[in-house]
């Protein structure tokens, strides 16, 4: 089930809406997300709702040993670390670990036929900062089991993030009160990110398909350029799109969710994109790999190139995901060495060209898993092929207005509204408001019920990791 489903939409979350209101008490309500977000992971997933629950019942279960200080806390976290990356590693990693056993020694060992858990990566990763952070005493370890099942299977980021650390929401989990205001807020959220998803994502990845799918061979430079355009607006649009949606419920029932999207396409650097650029996941790293092995006093170097290689790793189990670790780790250390203390004097709009043309080239290799597409793939962007198509020009011709907006809208374009309006507007108008914004939060949630009804292609790519 995704977040941009008529089921999802009309049945499932207006029920979960109900029947959470209605009940009296936070402990009742527990019960009521725990089931809710068990049937959501089990829709897609119904065997590795028992692989879930294991895995947050060991964690949970051996936690409390963890605020004790010590060597026994220290083997513990250790252990309990190693079978949570050791769960990951079996089921995302074994198969591409006997694929290349078999190319390097010319076996034929058969791999495993796992199919991989939707939203493994996330939840193993909420639960690692959990670990760590009990043990060095920033949150206290959670003593119901109930409580701590929820705030690892809340089906609102469960399955593609962001990650939220407990001890963001430690006080949420254990009592949380919510007001109108938060739940009128999660909802124009929710439906922000429904129709980034809706209207922009999906049509910018049938737009892509069209390009990055076919016959690479016949593909001019203007229509691979165009494709990894329409790549790049895809996957920023689909994935703050399930962010937004996540932050919106998150609201709705009491829970405050830190922001994983800050407008990263108007980066002024390599660095300043994975500042902006699922903030949950790359402050993950740095918090807990990038920092404990020494960050930029010791060996800054050696711990990047750790770090984008685990990064590369933990978005997929290809070659083509370790190349893209690999080349963002190489223009972090371009960057950290001399180039970001040049762009930092040169005009803003260089640094924002090198970026944009740094991670167009980045999402081609993220693109393509088959590494000998992506090398069809660059040389079709260097002309092998011919330059100029002009079936592309009617593509871009046809979609000119949606295409600028979908640009224009990757500037933080809302929030000077927002702000213009906070400045501007009296308590008495911004009341006036709110039937305003309530016709616009119906008109969207009408306009991509009508897409929805209509569209075969409507994927969240971010559930693959």
């Amino acid at each position: 089930m995704v977040f941009s489903n008529l089921f999802f939409l009309y049945v499932f979350l207006p029920i979960n809406i109900i029947l959470y209101f209605l009940a009296k008490s936070n402990s009742t309500r527990n019960v009521i997300m725990v089931a809710f977000s068990l049937v959501f992971y089990a829709w897609g997933e119904p065997v590795w709702v028992l692989l879930l629950l294991f895995t947050a019942f060991v964690n949970w279960f051996f936690s409390g040993l963890l605020e004790s200080p010590g060597r026994r806390s220290k083997i513990v976290l250790t252990l309990l670390v190693a079978l949570d990356l050791s769960l990951l590693g079996l089921f995302k990693y074994s198969g591409f670990l006997y694929e290349n056993l078999n190319a390097l020694l010319g076996t034929s060992f058969e791999a495993p036929g796992f199919t991989l858990p939707i939203g493994i990566s996330f939840y193993s990763f909420q639960i690692i900062s959990y670990l760590v952070d009990v043990r060095r005493g920033d949150v206290k370890a959670q003593r119901s089991f109930l409580k701590f099942l929820m705030y690892v299977t809340m089906y609102h980021q469960l399955v593609a993030g962001p990650i939220v650390r407990y001890r963001w929401i430690a006080d949420e989990v254990d009592g949380r009160k919510v007001d109108i205001g938060d739940i009128w807020g999660g909802f124009c959220r929710f439906f922000v990110g429904l129709t980034k998803k809706v209207v922009v994502a999906n049509a910018a990845g049938a737009l892509a398909g069209q390009y990055l799918d076919g016959d690479l061979s016949r593909l001019a430079a203007s229509g691979a350029l165009v494709g990894i355009l329409m790549y790049s607006i895809q996957i920023y649009y689909d994935f703050s799109a399930y962010s937004d949606m996540a932050i919106g419920m998150g609201r709705i029932f009491g829970f405050h969710y830190n922001e994983n999207f800050n407008y990263p396409y108007i980066s002024t650097s390599v660095t300043d994109f994975w500042r902006r650029w699922h903030i949950s996941l790359s402050t993950f790293f740095r918090d807990y790999v990038y920092i404990p092995l020494g960050g930029k006093y010791r060996h800054q170097l050696r711990n990047i190139c750790i770090v984008w290689l685990l990064t590369g790793l933990w978005h997929g189990a290809s070659w083509n995901f370790v190349l893209w670790g690999a080349y963002y780790g190489a223009l972090l250390i371009l960057e950290k060495t001399f180039l970001l203390s040049l762009l930092n004097r040169l005009p803003r709009w260089v640094g924002r060209v090198w970026s944009w043309l740094a991670v167009l080239v980045g999402w081609s290799i993220f693109y393509f898993t088959d590494t000998a597409r992506l090398g069809a793939f660059f040389r079709a962007l260097l002309g092998a092929s011919g330059w100029s198509d002009p079936a592309v020009w009617v593509t871009l011709q046809n979609n000119i207005l949606w295409l600028a907006l979908s640009l224009a809208f990757c500037a933080p374009i809302l929030p000077a509204i927002h702000r213009w309006l906070d400045d501007h507007l009296t308590d008495v108008g911004r009341c006036r408001l709110v039937p305003l914004q309530a016709a616009g939060c119906l008109a969207l949630l009408l306009l991509c019920t009508a897409l929805l009804v209509g569209q075969s292609y409507n994927p969240f790519l971010y559930f693959r990791f």
